[in-house]
């Protein structure tokens, strides 16, 4: 996954959870700078994976401003998130096969006191 596609993912996920956020809530929650999430976010509206809802009072005054996830953004956040999953996977294989290696190269006996 590249560093564009963490950041997509993180905004949609993030979003997701918490449609109620503002940008500077939203870069704190995933750790972007807030220019960074700003273009992100802007990038995903253009796509079409966001848009923003604005809600109202029964007066007309605005209330609240959400970013909501089109059914576009759902399926891409899914797609995104199947992937982190695989790559995961991987990562976890190898480092279970490495540590597997490591202790079986361990003597079964501590030498000398030492860990």
């Amino acid at each position: 996954m590249t560093p564009e596609q963490q950041a997509r993912f993180r905004v949609l996920k993030t979003l997701e959870e918490h449609p109620d956020y503002s940008q500077r809530e939203l870069a704190a929650a995933i750790g972007l700078s807030l220019g960074r999430t700003n273009y992100v976010l802007r990038a995903l509206m253009e796509k079409g994976l966001v848009k923003i809802g604005k809600f109202l009072r029964s007066d007309q005054k605005l209330v609240k401003t959400a970013y909501i996830l089109t059914p576009e953004g759902v399926h891409e956040r899914v797609r995104l998130t199947r992937g982190y999953i695989e790559r995961k996977q991987v990562e976890y294989e190898a480092l279970r096969a490495e540590l597997e290696t490591l202790r079986a190269d361990l003597p079964e006996a501590p030498c000398g006191g030492e860990e």
